[in-house]
């Protein structure tokens, strides 16, 4: 197991770790991780390793068996060993961009109230796929509401409901065709605002900003037709 030190706390840049397994493919398992792993249609993060001895790039991070997170290498190179204690080191501007980018389509779900069927992040734009047969006419009138929510600079914050809260309010999901994880017993939800003034609420196992404000101006790119009931949007970080 790894612990997903990037849940509690997503502006953690660097941490110590220890070596617990490497993968056959030549990857490399940590007790504790501050690396994101692919998941949710954010990219792995990348990054950095040293040790006594050694440093080495990592090039992604992907999930592994059961709660594992395994970091991907670069190239390949001597490993550290099983049991070294390494330093782990974000590269924090690709990884804050996916942030800002990744809180700014739970606001887009929330201007195109359709359920979604896909998506995807990068460090300088994102898209959703909805579910809807027509595309979207005004696309200043949607940037419009997005940046009034980015202005309003609400909180961004984590919390837990148990899986049985989740099913009594099946509204919270908004995504077709990927449900939220369980087997744990718990769902972690990403509220954007606070109290009456929520802006959305929705389950989510990736990373955010800690305020909308944080995320800067944004501007909706192509709008593309991908099957008769499907709409996918871009959402560009605009500056």
């Amino acid at each position: 197991m790894t612990e997903p030190l990037f849940r509690d706390d997503a502006y953690m840049r660097d941490a110590d770790g220890v070596v617990i397994a490497h993968t056959p493919e030549g990857g490399i398992v940590l007790n504790r991780s501050v690396f994101y792993p692919t998941g949710g249609g954010q990219p792995g993060d990348s990054g950095s390793l040293s040790w006594d001895g050694g440093a080495l790039t990592i090039a992604t991070t992907v999930k592994g068996d059961g709660d594992s997170i395994i970091l991907v290498p670069a190239e390949p190179r001597a490993l550290p060993p099983v049991g070294a204690q390494v330093v782990q080191s974000l590269d924090w501007d690709r990884r804050h961009a996916h942030m800002r980018v990744h809180t700014a389509l739970h606001l887009l779900s929330v201007a195109l109230p359709f359920g979604v069927t896909g998506g995807s992040i990068s460090a300088g734009r994102g898209r959703l796929d909805f579910d809807m047969a027509d595309a979207p006419e005004d696309k200043d009138a949607i940037a419009d509401v997005l940046n009034d929510h980015v202005s309003a600079d609400a909180r961004v914050s984590a919390e837990w409901i148990t899986e049985a809260e989740l099913d009594a309010n099946p509204e919270m999901v908004k995504t077709l065709s990927v449900k939220p994880p369980r087997g744990a017993g718990q769902i972690r939800l990403i509220r954007i605002g606070e109290g009456p003034s929520t802006i959305d609420l929705q389950p989510c196992g990736g990373t955010h900003v800690a305020r909308t404000g944080e995320i800067g101006a944004l501007r909706i790119g192509k709008v593309e037709k991908k099957g008769r009931m499907n709409r996918r949007v871009y959402l560009h970080l605009d500056g």
